[in-house]
């Protein structure tokens, strides 16, 4: 009951917080953490909240040029800022979260490109569309760091997540949109094994899925080996997640080191292998197909000083029977991100992206066909507030 009208709260609390959070002082910002994936860029925002619910959120928005003016306005191999010349909205949300003691939640809801994309493979999103996560967490006081998550939440995977402020360029690699699943809904836990590694397993539907596609389970193991200058996460998804049979495997096996040598220089690897065999297969693979992609994506983030930083990320990927991307080719691509903070939780990033493959994929502006190369240049801001750090 208790969880139930924590709930209730936030949910009232919505109607308050914004004049609420308008009366407090800035004060002075804390000091910028050094940079790594999966940590806000933009500075230390404004905590907002409203009794024991703490609020978070964003928007985030963008103009984009494609060289090759496709038709369709449409970025291939993006994800989220899939617009092509034209402006668009990647997401705009906002997050209700109760750390657990023992007992939390969190719940991320929003719209936007990326909310619509991260939840259209699903089987059932009529419901699903507008939220990212929701799940209930139980830490309990004698567990030694023990928690367990139920719910709907992101995935471990990737060395990048959905919000853009939290990553070091604008757009997201080639792995983060064709490598790895999204979201999983069912049991996460995590506990750590002596100061410096945490192990973790979840048993889940399977990938960007609410509502099953059959009677199996997913089981995912993780590990993270954290140090003050660097950071080495992997793990390994597997489970049958073929439609409506319980034979046919699919294996993901995902890591990330990252680098921070001084507080100026950051830098991550990551590498991504994944491999399927197909039963019933929806993409007409005939059964026992065993299809397989594989990726590596390595990014160095120089802060030059409290408001600019400058990324720098290239890329290789094989998709061998075209089972990511619908075309079987070797991809590659080079980003160059620079970043302004214009005050504490706004920033803004221009980005030059060029995309290359070894087959005619991208497609150009009326009636010219496909070209194997792609060129883009964005400009986005991004405010936000309250993010964890």
């Amino acid at each position: 009951m208790r969880i139930l009208r924590l709930l209730s709260i936030g949910v009232a609390s919505l109607l308050l917080v914004l004049p609420a959070s308008a009366q407090q002082e800035s004060g002075t910002p804390p000091a910028e953490a050094a940079a790594a994936p999966a940590t806000p860029q933009g500075g230390a925002a404004p905590t907002w909240s409203v009794g024991p619910i703490n609020f978070s959120g964003a928007i985030d928005g963008y103009y984009n040029y494609n060289a090759n003016h496709p038709a369709t306005r449409t970025n291939g191999l993006y994800n989220f800022n899939v617009n092509a010349n034209q402006f668009g909205l990647s997401l705009a949300e906002i997050v209700l979260e109760h750390t657990p003691d023992p007992v939390g939640f969190r719940v991320d809801l929003g719209f936007g490109d990326a909310y619509r994309i991260v939840n259209s493979l699903d089987n059932d999103n009529r419901f699903n569309q507008y939220l990212q996560q929701a799940y209930v967490s139980w830490k309990p006081s004698g567990g030694k760091g023990f928690q367990a998550d139920f719910g709907k939440f992101v995935t471990a995977a990737g060395a990048e997540v959905i919000e853009s402020y939290s990553n070091w360029n604008y757009s997201r690699s080639i792995l983060f949109a064709w490598a790895i699943p999204y979201y999983h809904f069912g049991l996460r836990t995590s506990v750590p094994v002596g100061s410096h590694f945490t192990a973790g397993v979840q048993v889940v539907n399977g990938w960007n899925s609410v509502v099953d596609n059959n009677n199996a389970k997913t089981l995912v193991l993780t590990g993270t080996t954290t140090f003050s200058k660097f950071a080495w996460a992997i793990g390994w998804h597997g489970g049958p997640e073929n439609p409506n049979t319980s034979t046919g495997w699919h294996h993901l096996i995902d890591t990330t080191l990252t680098v921070t040598p001084t507080s100026k220089v950051s830098g991550y690897i990551n590498y991504d292998y994944h491999q399927q065999e197909h039963k019933n297969s929806p993409v007409g693979f005939p059964d026992g197909t065993v299809t397989a992609w594989q990726g590596v994506a390595a990014a160095l983030r120089l802060q030059a000083n409290d408001k600019w930083a400058f990324t720098g990320r290239g890329e290789w990927f094989q998709d061998r029977q075209g089972h990511s991307t619908g075309l079987a080719q070797k991809l590659k691509e080079v980003t160059i991100t620079g970043e302004y903070k214009l005050a504490e939780g706004l920033l803004t990033r221009a980005e030059y992206r060029h995309d290359w493959s070894d087959q005619l994929f991208f497609e150009r502006g009326p009636s010219l066909g496909f070209s194997k190369s792609q060129d883009t240049f964005t400009v986005a801001f991004v405010a936000f507030f309250g993010p964890e750090r």
